[in-house]
């Protein structure tokens, strides 16, 4: 796949892949950061891999766009990448009562029952493809075609965390109390943030991940344990 190349102020160059999430776009991204980590530019002082592209920040007085360039095509020239081989985590997720509050209008908007949002939810492929926004916030691909609903108009405040929300192909667990423009079909007890400073989220970028469903009694007993009251 060949990226396109793109000038950010004076100090970073974006790598592009794709217009459009993909496997093969996020792939190339993942081996050129690996790339990266291992023969980084003369002047470069941070590499942030992205959804489909990855944006390499350096000193405007060590070096400047187009040796970047240079350095980043060098790369890909031997670049070869691979399907990611990260860890299968496991998270709960209950979709009764009041977790689930956007479930009827995501199955009206997409024709389908909210027994039949859930199952698609549940069957999704998810892949962690970057992280943003808040700490620990893992933006995951993998919503099934049918289920897919664009974001709101307008986002709401106060969401809190462990809601499992969605817009287009992507699902998102959220980890702080936050607002949001996608729609809320569940809440998780399940820990994102580890507590671990050497291993803070559960997450790493290339894991999959499959979603459990559980109750609303087995929500409560996990949730008391995580503080999500």
């Amino acid at each position: 796949m060949t990226p396109s190349f793109k000038a950010v102020a004076d100090s970073a160059l974006l790598v592009n892949f794709a217009d459009e999430i993909s496997d093969t776009a996020h792939e190339s991204v993942l081996a050129l950061d690996a790339a990266l980590a291992q023969d980084i530019p003369e002047g470069a002082l941070e590499v942030v891999p992205a959804l489909v592209n990855l944006m390499v920040i350096f000193d405007p007085v060590v070096t400047n766009h187009v040796a970047v360039e240079v350095a980043v095509k060098t790369l890909l020239a031997g670049l070869k990448p691979q399907p990611s081989s990260g860890v299968l985590r496991h998270v709960q997720v209950c979709y009764d009562g009041p977790h689930g509050r956007d479930l009827e209008a995501v199955a009206k908007q997409t024709g389908l029952s909210t027994d039949a949002v859930i199952a698609a939810h549940l069957a999704g492929d998810y892949k962690v493809l970057m992280y943003g926004f808040t700490p620990g916030c893992a933006y995951l691909s993998g919503i099934p075609e049918a289920a897919r609903i664009p974001r709101k108009p307008a986002a709401v405040r106060d969401i809190p965390a462990g809601s499992v929300i969605i817009a287009g192909q992507q699902c998102i667990v959220t980890t702080l109390t936050m607002p949001t423009g996608w729609s809320i079909i569940g809440r998780s007890p399940t820990p994102i943030l580890t507590g671990d400073d050497a291993r803070p989220f559960l997450f790493d970028v290339g894991d999959t991940v499959a979603f459990e469903r559980i109750d609303l009694a087995a929500y409560e007993v996990a949730a008391r344990k995580v503080g999500h009251v």
